[in-house]
């Protein structure tokens, strides 16, 4: 096991990090701790292999951003060295649950649909602590980190029974983990908002609360899990216009069929409201179901008016395909046709260990790896589209400019060693993280397995 590079402070318990490729690798990180003695800044990454470009190359780095990328790099600058293997920009879940993760252990597992996950947290989140979430969420936020993740979109339930913990716990676990991540916060009601004037009112305090304080404010909703869903996309975009909010909406997450989706009138509601760009669905399972061109023609339509679309595999696969018997679907939606149009699109984490997903350790290299799978990725090319995916273009999700993600001069210095030659390989073979960089400093530092011949 590897020491600890990290402090931990009370309350904030150590975790094992195995790597989820099936390795020996073991990294024991604080779950929510700042480093006890920060690396100074990094000038220059020597040998790097970045994507889109041939052998390897320098890239220097000034004021937590990237300088240049190639060229000529003086001697004795102090460095890092990538050993000749891949470096990207730093990884970004686009779609995450931290208030509700790593709660499993307090499911009954007497189904497995989307209702009855729904169920089994409605009924914990009663129990839930501020203290409670705010563990639990550092405890991923660490996972996340350690996997080469340098940003975050959480969405945040609030409701009456819940009230305002999950967000007060999420908060605090991102602000102990600010100086490794950026997270941003999607609140938004799971469980139903047109018949529950409490809920419109906590979106509402949230929202004006993260404006007033200078956050990225995002909401969102799950239509399909109210009396009305159309009603509930006009709420949503209402709390949108009254502050300046982004959305990000759970969507059309159906089993084995198509019928009442709604993602046109997501797109019509963001051409009305003028959002293109700000704009985000989530799952659309329900799209997975229908003909290829009926699926191709709802693709474009998101292209077309600016709505990010976001592939969720490990969920989808484990709650859909329940109800089909034989020749069970898949249920994930495939992004093909908007890496074709170069639209936002990306595939992502969305849950930890809970009552939608009993599995997950926060590395988006392994959802990029199932997304493959799933979605039939086979030659390099496509393989490095789907890493693309958990990188620059879903920052494009985010609201990131194109010109600004990835490896390129004038983006973030957030970088993320892997552990393979090429993108494609990093996705195939799983790539263990070997370190990563937040704003030119190093925040994690991977390890390898040791071998130990008997002869």
């Amino acid at each position: 096991m590897m020491g600890s590079p990290y402090r931990a402070s009370a309350g904030c318990p150590p975790v094992d990090l195995r790597d989820p490729g099936g390795g020996d690798s073991v990294h024991r990180v604080s779950t929510c701790a700042a480093p006890a003695t920060p690396d100074p800044a990094v000038t220059v990454v020597r040998r790097a292999r970045v994507p889109g470009r041939d052998g390897a190359v320098d890239i220097v780095l000034a004021g937590g951003r990237i300088r240049s990328v190639g060229g000529v790099v003086p001697d004795g600058l102090p460095g890092i060295d990538a050993g000749d293997r891949l470096v990207v920009g730093g990884l970004v879940d686009a779609h995450l649950h931290l208030d509700k993760a790593l709660t499993a252990d307090r499911c009954s597992w007497s189904g497995g649909t989307v209702e009855d996950a729904m169920a089994e947290t409605a009924a914990m989140k009663a129990d839930f602590t501020v203290d409670d979430v705010a563990t639990r969420a550092g405890a991923v936020l660490a996972s996340c980190v350690a996997h080469g993740t340098t940003r975050i979109r959480t969405h945040v339930e609030l409701d009456p029974t819940v009230g305002r913990r999950g967000l007060e716990g999420v908060l605090r676990a991102a602000a102990d983990w600010a100086w490794a991540v950026d997270v941003e916060i999607c609140v938004f009601a799971q469980d139903g908002l047109t018949g529950s004037p409490d809920t419109a009112r906590l979106l509402d305090e949230a929202l004006g609360e993260a404006r007033a304080a200078g956050r990225r404010t995002v909401v969102g909703g799950a239509p399909y899990a109210d009396d009305d869903p159309a009603g509930q996309l006009d709420r949503v975009f209402g709390l949108a216009a009254d502050h300046d909010a982004d959305v990000d909406l759970h969507l059309d997450l159906f089993d084995g069929t198509a019928e009442g989706a709604l993602i046109g009138t997501l797109c019509a509601l963001t051409e009305r409201a003028g959002l293109g760009g700000r704009v985000t669905a989530g799952h659309g399972t329900a799209w997975s179901f229908l003909e290829p061109d009926r699926r191709a023609a709802v693709l474009d339509r998101c292209a077309g008016t600016g709505v990010g679309v976001v592939a969720l595999p490990s969920t989808d696969l484990f709650l859909t395909g329940r109800r089909t018997g034989a020749g069970a679907p898949r249920g994930v939606v495939v992004l093909d046709r908007l890496v074709e149009r170069d639209a936002a699109a990306a595939v992502a984490t969305n849950n930890v260990r809970n009552a939608f997903t009993p599995y997950g350790a926060g590395s988006l290299v392994r959802m990029a790896n199932l997304y493959a799978n799933l979605t039939h990725q086979a030659s390099p090319e496509q393989l490095a589209a789907c890493l693309d995916l958990v990188g620059p273009r879903a920052a494009r999700v985010l609201g990131a400019p194109a010109r600004t993600t990835g490896v390129v001069a004038g983006a973030p210095a957030d970088l993320v060693c892997l552990d393979a030659p090429d993108p494609g390989t990093a996705v195939a073979s799983l790539a263990p993280v070997r370190w990563v960089l937040k704003g030119g400093v190093r925040t994690v530092t991977g390890g390898s397995a040791q071998l130990h011949p008997t002869v």
